[in-house]
């Protein structure tokens, strides 16, 4: 089996430290990849900073040209990269290419807005000494991005980093997760042929080691990471003085109003897809479902009926619904989160059993607040059930989580609808469905220990500019 190349200043390289890849849910051996070292993340640094100007000076159009030469790769290479993403991640082959059409999108969008970055002309009379002066703003790339994504959407959210980067004029470094390299390195290729400057990108899988120079680095100016909070929240202390944008996790809430007695079949059948899509792995996945009391019973017993159905094994089988997690790890930890809830007297309706990485779709309901099933992420395939007597104190809950990243009220009240957008501590609101809904042109981002910074192209591509302003005195 040969062995992978990484991406350095845009050209293939390998080196004698390999990463194994396996199936998630096989077991089987499926690449070798090469991993960057210390001189390797060097050389990619200092290539991105030596293109700077290049990247600066690309003008709209040809920054537009190349998002959509990806995009029609992309198009070409969809169930190739489905396929991988279904081995490399355990995603079951429809999430998977769900993913596929979420990348195109995402470069598509970039590339509409590659031309769309505008600055205003100010009015600065507003005394008498300003007379005659005129203002004009323009947005500038900020420079060298370093990217860090993780393991769980290794195509969308590494595109959520990438395409905002080409459309705003800045180089780039990216570090994929090391457990799903692939992907990012197959976007990496596609990349090659779309004539970028010089130096202007590389995809370094490296090991967490070796990862300083892409905080630390002062010729860096911008790290964008994707992760959890303890390790985002510790890269932000070393970074410096650069910009940080970071996208962390939630213990996400669905809260379901006294309202929705008429609508409780798409009630359940949205957050059954919010909680166990990507087996869980999601930062927005559905894990507190709070349901006015007068519907407990009601949304308790199709809950336990449809994740009770659902199917979970091979996700090369087009019926699984809940694949592999990430590895045995990550599945041993979650089913140890559900025997100490179910030890403090919680009851676990439905699913609860693991074979391997794959954990069964659960539903538990009486968990303490205080115990990490409740007040951490979970990521994985767990909801929990609980009720509400007030729209107030639903609110106040929904607050009381250290997370803040979106939430979804089901409630057909519009006043309600408005209050929870007032009230409620997070970076989403979604009004009539799951707070895993997400579309990828959308202001997506969290509060608290959720994050920092927007992503959502846009918003991407603000965050990756500088306003720069330009004053024209009084010409007579």
């Amino acid at each position: 089996m040969e062995t992978l190349p990484f991406l350095l200043a845009g050209r293939r390289e390998t080196s004698d430290d390999v990463l194994l890849v396996h199936d998630r849910y096989t077991g089987e051996l499926i690449a070798r990849v090469a991993l960057a070292g210390a001189e390797a993340i060097e050389r990619g640094i200092a290539a991105a900073f030596a293109s700077r100007e290049a990247m600066r000076r690309l003008p709209p159009f040809e920054r537009q040209r190349v998002l959509e030469h990806v995009v029609v790769r992309l198009r070409e290479r969809a169930e190739e990269l489905a396929r991988v993403l279904c081995a490399e991640a355990g995603k079951p082959l429809r999430d998977a290419r769900g993913e596929v059409t979420r990348l195109i999108d995402t470069f598509k969008v970039a590339a509409e807005e590659a031309v769309r970055i505008e600055g205003d002309v100010m009015n600065l009379e507003i005394s008498p000494r300003a007379r005659g002066y005129r203002g004009f703003t323009r947005k500038v790339p900020v420079g060298v991005c370093s990217l860090i994504t993780p393991f769980n959407f290794p195509l969308n959210l590494v595109a959520h980093k990438v395409a905002p980067a080409i459309a705003a004029g800045c180089p780039f470094v990216l570090k994929p997760s090391e457990r799903t390299p692939i992907c990012a390195l197959m976007l990496g290729e596609i990349l090659q042929e779309a004539g970028l400057p010089e130096g202007a990108f590389s995809v370094l899988p490296c090991r967490v080691s070796e990862v300083g120079p892409l905080v630390e680095d002062e010729r860096i100016a911008l790290l964008s990471f994707t992760g959890s909070g303890k390790v985002g929240w510790e890269l932000k202390a070393r970074a410096g003085r650069k910009k940080v944008v970071l996208e962390l996790g939630g213990n996400a809430a669905c809260v379901v109003d006294e309202d929705q007695g008429g609508q409780l079949e798409r009630v359940a059948e949205r957050i059954v897809f919010g909680a166990y899509a990507q087996a869980g792995q999601s930062c927005i996945s559905v894990q507190r479902v709070l349901v006015h009391r007068s519907l407990l019973g009601p949304l308790r017993s199709m809950l336990v009926e449809r994740v009770g159905g659902l199917k979970a094994g091979d996700p090369r089988e087009e019926g699984t619904f809940v694949g592999p997690m990430i590895d045995e790890g990550a599945a041993r930890r979650v089913e140890a989160w559900i025997e100490e809830a179910r030890s403090a007297g919680a009851t676990v309706l439905c699913g609860g059993g693991r074979r391997g990485a794959v954990l069964e779709a659960t539903l538990v309901e009486g968990v303490p607040v205080h115990l990490p099933l409740h007040a951490e992420e979970v990521f994985g395939p767990v909801a929990l059930l609980e009720p509400f007597d007030t729209f107030d104190e639903v609110l106040a809950r929904v607050n009381a989580s250290q997370f803040g990243l979106q939430a979804g009220v089901f409630t057909g009240s519009l006043a309600r609808a408005m209050k929870a957008w007032d009230e409620l501590e997070v970076g989403g609101v979604v009004v009539g469905d799951i707070p895993s809904f997400r579309v990828d042109s959308m202001p997506y981002g969290g509060v608290k220990g959720s994050g920092l910074g927007r992503e959502g192209v846009r918003s991407a591509i603000e965050e990756m500019s500088e306003t720069r302003l330009l004053i024209l005195g009084p010409t007579e």
